[in-house]
């Protein structure tokens, strides 16, 4: 980039930063910034979103839809010529235009257009990392949020050791300067850019595509996965997605005939203000235990607030569990609990419960939020929790507390 271009840049961010500092609060000193939109609850069929047709596109002729099997919070449909339109749910529209593909007329202002190929994308959605490795989509990425430190697992690391990615800021303070450097194409954000929706604002004013990402509405552990489907559509690896997708959906699915055992689970962790913090019952990682043949303990907590995760006093959180056959301490939130001595400490009542007790005390590992690939075989580790004799010798991603 110029050096005359480098300070038109600067120029835009200062004027952006000043005029967002000016407005970013209400006249009374309020917060006014948008609301977190919620998932759409599914319906009778369970991957019906509000868009039920293809859109019609002057000049396009509607082609197909992509199948979806336990997604809710994403259409794509394709149009003759290699166009390709991407819904989401309570989120935005885009239209992908082919190569050397002329954009269509009339086309409406809320639909952003995407010029394939889709390359230098900056992915803040740390979530989605490991689906677009899995499918081997890497080359697509250019730009993450998160430094070698803050990933779980190798693949992102060392493709930043490599300068294949390159660190670009968080997402609520994203290196605006190096997203033109690096003629960033598309932004793929999480739903946590909702609370700072000046980001947002600002990488779309300086002519960079916004992708919001809503898995984290999915409920069911394959509907989240599945959204690898989508971002293949996106950047034109749709056999190698369905394959993996296919692949882990298999796994969860022999389970189908499996009784449930009727053991149940409390999945928690215990926040720096001494609260339980616990999945509501509509979760995916609840329905992922369901899956794997056990019941959820906190099925029916809801405080009202629409969030997944739900805050409880140490009283009513052990009045709920303390009869749980299991505990699973959510270390991909807290890593600070390694040994069953580091559980203990959070709080005495700990050591009342009944799993305490009979030792079964497991932590599902620091993984759990980035691996969104792996579904299917943590599913398999909670089935071999709740019904292996010796399930320490068998599991991958679940450790025991000593």
């Amino acid at each position: 980039m110029s050096r005359t271009k480098r300070i038109i840049a600067a120029l835009l961010v200062l004027c952006m930063v000043l005029c967002f500092g000016l407005t970013a609060c209400s006249s009374d000193g309020t917060d006014s910034s948008a609301a977190v939109p919620e998932g759409s609850a599914a319906s009778a069929d369970p991957t019906q979103t509000d868009m039920t047709s293809a859109p019609e596109i002057e000049g396009l002729t509607f082609e197909s839809e992509l199948e979806r099997e336990y997604a809710t919070q994403f259409n794509v449909f394709r149009y003759e010529g290699g166009y390709k339109y991407f819904h989401i749910v309570d989120g935005d529209d885009f239209l992908l235009v082919p190569e050397d593909g002329d954009v269509p007329e009339d086309l409406p202002e809320d639909v952003t257009v995407l010029q394939a190929p889709v390359e230098n994308i900056y992915l803040a959605a740390t979530a989605q990392m490991a689906l677009f490795v899995s499918m081997g989509g890497e080359d697509s990425l250019r730009m993450t949020s998160l430094k070698q430190d803050g990933w779980t697992f190798d693949e992102p690391k060392k493709l930043l050791d490599d300068g294949a990615l390159l660190f670009a800021g968080k997402y609520s303070e994203p290196d605006y300067e190096m997203l033109i450097d690096e003629n960033c194409e598309l932004a793929i954000e999480s739903t946590m850019i909702y609370h700072t929706p000046e980001v947002k604002e600002m990488i779309e004013e300086l002519g960079i595509p916004v992708l919001v990402d809503h898995s984290s509405y999915e409920s069911n552990p394959l509907g989240r996965m599945e959204w690898i489907k989508f971002y293949g559509e996106l950047i034109g690896k749709e056999e190698e997605a369905k394959a993996f997708y296919d692949e882990q959906k298999a796994k969860v699915e022999a389970l189908e005939d499996f009784e449930n055992t009727e053991k149940t689970v409390a999945f928690f962790y215990i926040s720096t203000d001494g609260k339980a913090m616990v999945r509501r019952g509509d979760d995916y990682i609840p329905a992922m235990i369901e899956m794997a043949g056990a019941r959820y303990i906190f099925k029916d907590v809801d405080d009202g607030s629409g969030k997944q995760t739900i805050p409880m006093t140490m009283e009513a959180f052990y009045d709920i569990a303390k009869d749980a056959d299991y505990i699973v301490y959510n270390a991909s939130i807290d890593s600070s609990v390694k040994t069953l001595d580091d559980l203990l400490a959070k709080d005495p009542v700990i050591k009342e419960m009944k799993a305490v007790k009979e030792g079964n005390c497991w932590s599902s590992g620091g993984a759990m939020y980035q691996r969104t690939d792996i579904a299917g075989d943590m599913i398999l580790d909670f089935h071999t929790l709740f019904t292996s004799d010796d399930p320490e010798s068998e599991l991958n991603y679940i450790t025991k507390l000593k």
